[in-house]
């Protein structure tokens, strides 16, 4: 037998900032071209749970025609006043199309008037203008059905990104659990209880339960605002939530079964007694210690459940030597000078 053991060599990987720095990416491009799939990802092997980049990934990468600017074009993503200009639209038309689902959002932020702004990828814009059947929607008057939408208040940007952020979080989703997770992520709590009814399976379903994205410390109102985009908020949508989350729940529970919390053991009893010695000519303590005592039981076992009491004694004034002990002995020398000085005889 040799005394070695032939081990398959794993690929080089390197951390996702690591890899951004590497491609000429922004972290948040970096994960965006992540969820939109233009770079895979594979599990952390360290137990980390994260994602790495193996090195040939990024090599790849970096020998494509244009790189890093082609690269760039796939993630690069535009507001409503640059996303109207390389329409050729202006920034009113522009917004009634993203109210209307026909453009979606891929990412928003919160700004300092704490007003969400919408952003979308250039690339899905030039797709859409590029379109001849689009035309009559860039310009001229819109279909009266398009306007009657818009004057109910009609807005289904949130409820587009929303769609699409669970697209990217389905696709990287590598365990029933996960994908379970993901479509919990999107319904209010109170729909995940009434579908998932078994608390220890919630408890499971919430570690795979992925936050929103980061908008500011946890509390804040860009974070509030953060979980409301998140919420599904239409009944058709939160319908079709339920139902999407009530069959994967089955499937991740036939798959791995959900832990189950179990009883704490019964604690050992100690293995020695404090014992407490009987009753003496000074006065010492002959009951036993305990509900099972009995007062003649010259030994007595201390309960650990049952303190002992302390006896009460007489508060001791500062400076005041006489205490409980000097009492007993001020005591006991009067009974013994009774005892050793003769009566005067009675004349």
């Amino acid at each position: 037998m040799p005394d070695s053991t032939f081990v398959p060599s794993r690929p080089a990987t390197c951390s996702p900032g690591r890899a951004s720095r590497e491609l000429g990416l922004k972290r948040a491009d970096f994960e965006l071209a992540v969820h939109l799939g233009r770079i895979r990802t594979v599990p952390d092997d360290s137990g980390g749970g994260g994602r790495r980049v193996e090195r040939a990934e990024i090599d790849r990468l970096r020998a494509e025609p244009g790189f890093p600017d082609t690269l760039y074009e796939r993630v690069h993503v535009v507001g409503t006043a640059e996303g109207a200009a390389l329409m050729d639209i202006s920034a009113g038309r522009f917004t009634r199309l993203a109210r209307l689902g026909l453009l979606v959002p891929v990412r928003f932020y919160v700004n300092r008037y704490r007003a969400v702004v919408w952003l979308y990828l250039a690339e899905d814009l030039r797709h859409f203008a590029a379109q001849s059947v689009n035309s009559r929607l860039l310009k001229g008057r819109a279909p009266e059905t398009l306007r009657g939408q818009l004057a109910a208040g009609v807005d289904l940007r949130a409820r587009n990104w929303r769609g699409r952020h669970l697209g990217f979080l389905l696709r990287k989703a590598d365990d029933p659990w996960v994908r379970a997770g993901a479509l919990a992520a999107l319904l209010p709590l109170v729909d995940v209880h009434d579908v998932v009814r078994d608390p220890y399976e919630r408890a499971h379903l919430n570690r795979f339960r992925p936050a929103p994205p980061d908008q500011g410390a946890p509390g804040s109102p860009s974070a509030l605002l953060a979980e409301e985009l998140m919420t599904a908020q239409d009944a058709d949508e939160i319908g079709w939530l339920r139902s999407e989350l009530r069959r994967a729940a089955e499937e991740a529970r036939a798959h791995t079964p959900a832990p189950r919390q179990t009883e704490p053991a019964a604690r050992p009893a100690p293995r020695h007694h404090r014992l407490v010695r009987p009753a003496t000519a000074h006065g010492e303590n002959t009951r036993r210690i305990g509900s099972n005592a009995s007062a003649g039981d010259p030994w007595a076992v201390r309960s650990p459940a049952e303190p002992h009491a302390a006896p009460t004694a007489p508060p001791t004034v500062p400076g005041d030597r006489r205490g409980p002990t000097a009492t007993r002995a001020a005591r006991s020398l009067r009974v013994w000078l009774r005892r050793r000085t003769p009566r005067p005889a009675r004349v």
